[in-house]
């Protein structure tokens, strides 16, 4: 079957084929079909559409004619931008002169006059800043487009017309919107009035105006188009036109802009809820993070000691960057930095496990490759697939020198009173949780007037470069570094460009070992005496013990009771230690040291002696009298007893 046939009987065929031939009248009209048919081909499309001469395929029998695809052609611009759930404005002209205004924004900012210019008429549009973007369109022709921009006005307006720019937009209770705007350029249609005329060659043939009306200009009336068209002087097209110029009216072609306002409020106040959210989690992860840090670091009586963590990104996911300092006992003091690979709060839960291992781990005085050791074993179990580096070091004020061992952690950076800065050695180990290897010891000096860094690695690694070119940066920022620790910590954070949005977490812990002068020297002294000999050693001891405390100025309760402690430290050495001996008396601004070495490693324990045993309460003794006590192994062999006693405030 020939749906070509069909077409005039089909649903609105007939309105179709009019509104074309009203816009067209010039086009060429289609050959009948070959079939001798007098009914052109709908839509005026070719009778063969294959273009091969071969008649269209037939429809199957008893088919049923399809339907009729619905056009826009009579669709009117005013009504589907009066029914569009957004604002739409369009005006015209550099002065953006208001031609249509639809319900949606009358509804919200109030009607205005046809014609007004929109920098007096729409105030809306400059508060928003709208103005120089349709500036901007109708220069360049090209559409221009402004995101979620906050709209502020009140209930339906009602009152029409032009409002002052500091009135309210309208009566009733202000109400909060966003919207996205787009200005786009368009052409439209403007009226101009001319002199009314009719050619000579729009005549007819006898002379006469085509509509009967007189030659000398007068108006003509409505029916001129189709007195044109009965007569046939003149295409529908061309008669169009000439009715235009008859009546005295003609169009022109006036630039002008669109504005589209779409409500995206939903969006925005969604993705809010969601910020507000997130923001809600950092908060409580970093909250979580800082608590498994030490609110208050431990200041050792000879190093100056300071640490700064700074969260990295802006998203919910921490990491499990972690520092600590923990005083030892008899003067020394370690320090560790460690970093849990990953973000989250599984990083910081298993960070927070390490710390507390590694305090733990501290308090049997233990040297830093075995606390390392145990660290490794112990991460392993945690979480078998989670890795982490750390370095632990311990500082010996009697050495001057920093031992430390690194889990495949970034070096130590040291800087000499003179400014030279030194790298510690490479890793001395694996990182945490790899298992099965073993980690040593390294050292470094760090006399007075010394300062060292340690670090993670959101301090210097940078996606675009090497990450030792990060350190070799740090150590130029910390050659120049001056100040108290805490000073340096926020120097080094700065000069390397770690901000709020930085991706990574930062964790850095300065110390400096100050060279003492003047008064603050006079409150450190060292005095040491090597036990030689047999048990006449011990008298020996309890008289430099009594003649170094009487020099440094002791009451003579805190005198009497460091040469007892004394004496049953030695006597305890003496018993049990084997060569070589030496007490050493040190005298801080805080505490009194006394510490017993010996070449003997078994450690000292207190244990209750019963009251027929001649023995076994020295140390007993020592624990009562003292403020604390300890024992640990000597890196050359041996071991090394110590006790503290407070001094007295002032």
């Amino acid at each position: 079957m020939n749906f070509t046939r069909w077409s005039a009987r089909l649903p609105r065929t007939q309105r179709r084929n009019a509104a074309r031939a009203d816009r067209g009248a010039r086009r060429p009209k289609p050959a009948a079909t070959a079939g001798g048919g007098s009914v052109p081909a709908a839509r005026g499309e070719r009778a063969d559409p294959s273009g091969r001469g071969e008649p269209p395929a037939a429809a199957p029998s008893g088919a049923a004619p399809p339907d009729a695809v619905p056009t826009l052609d009579g669709l009117s611009v005013h009504d589907l931008l009066g029914q569009v759930p957004a604002l739409v404005a369009v005006v015209y002209g550099p002065e953006h002169r208001i031609a249509y205004l639809n319900d949606t924004y009358v509804e919200l900012f109030g009607s205005r006059a046809p014609g007004t210019p929109a920098r007096l008429a729409l105030p809306e549009l400059t508060e928003l800043g709208l103005l120089p973007l349709m500036d901007q369109v109708l220069r360049s022709g090209k559409p221009r487009t402004v995101k979620s921009r906050r709209v502020t006005a009140a209930g339906p307006a009602t009152t029409p017309g032009p409002r002052q720019a500091d009135a309210a937009p309208g009566p009733g209770r202000a109400r909060h919107g966003y919207y996205t705007f787009t200005c786009s350029p368009i052409e439209m249609a403007a009226p101009r009035v001319v002199a009314p005329a009719q050619p000579a060659d729009e005549r007819a043939v006898d002379g006469s105006p085509v509509d009967g009306s007189p030659v000398d200009g007068s108006p003509l009336d409505g029916s001129i188009r189709e007195a044109v068209l009965r007569k046939g002087v003149m295409p529908e097209a061309v008669a169009t036109e000439a009715v235009a110029t008859a009546t005295g009216t003609v169009t022109e072609p006036v630039r002008g802009v669109l504005v589209f306002g779409a409500d995206v409020t939903d969006q925005v106040e969604s993705a809010e809820r969601l910020r507000a959210g997130e923001r809600l989690q950092r908060e409580a992860a970093v909250t979580l993070q800082r608590s498994l840090l030490p609110q208050e670091l431990e200041q050792p009586d000879d190093l100056r000691v300071a640490a700064t963590y700074q969260p990295g990104g802006t998203d919910a996911a921490v990491g499990g960057d972690w520092y600590d300092v923990i005083t030892l006992g008899a003067g020394r003091t370690a320090l560790v930095i460690g970093d849990v690979m990953g973000r989250g709060v599984r990083a910081a839960a298993v960070m927070g496990q390490l710390r507390t291992a590694v305090r733990a781990y501290a308090r049997l005085d233990l040297p830093p490759h075995e606390v390392l050791q145990l660290l490794d074993g112990l991460a392993a179990e945690i979480d078998p697939h989670q890795i982490a580096t750390c370095v632990y070091a311990v500082h010996d004020p009697n050495e001057n020198r920093l031992v430390y061992a690194s889990a495949g952690h970034l070096p130590i950076l040291v800087r000499d009173p003179d400014g030279t800065v030194r790298r510690a050695s490479e890793p001395t180990g694996p990182p945490l949780g790899t298992g099965g290897w073993l980690h040593t010891t390294g050292s470094v000096p760090l006399g007075p007037g010394a300062s060292a860094v340690l670090y993670t690695d959101g301090l210097v690694e940078r996606r675009d470069k090497d990450i030792y070119d990060g350190v070799a940066a740090l150590e130029r920022v910390f050659a120049g570094a001056t100040g108290s620790p805490q000073v340096m910590c926020d120097r080094l954070i700065r000069a390397l460009g770690i901000t709020a949005e930085h991706d990574d977490d930062v964790a850095v812990l300065v110390l400096q070992h100050p060279a003492r002068t003047g008064h603050d020297a006079e409150l450190f002294h060292n005095a040491a005496l090597e036990l030689l000999g047999g048990v006449e050693a011990a008298p020996r001891a309890r008289a430099f013990a009594s003649g170094v405390l009487a020099s440094w100025r002791f009451p003579m309760e805190l005198r009497d009771l460091g040469v007892l402690a004394a004496s049953e430290l030695v006597a305890n050495s003496l018993q049990h230690g084997t060569p070589p001996m030496r007490l050493r008396l040190r005298r801080t601004d805080r505490r009194l040291i006394i510490e017993v070495t010996d070449g003997d490693e078994h450690l000292p324990r207190r244990r209750r002696a019963e009251p027929v045993d001649e023995a076994g309460r020295g140390i007993s003794i020592v624990a009562t009298i003292a403020s604390s006590w300890g024992s640990r192994r000597t890196p050359g062999g041996g071991k090394a007893v110590w006790c503290e006693f407070a001094l007295p405030a002032g």
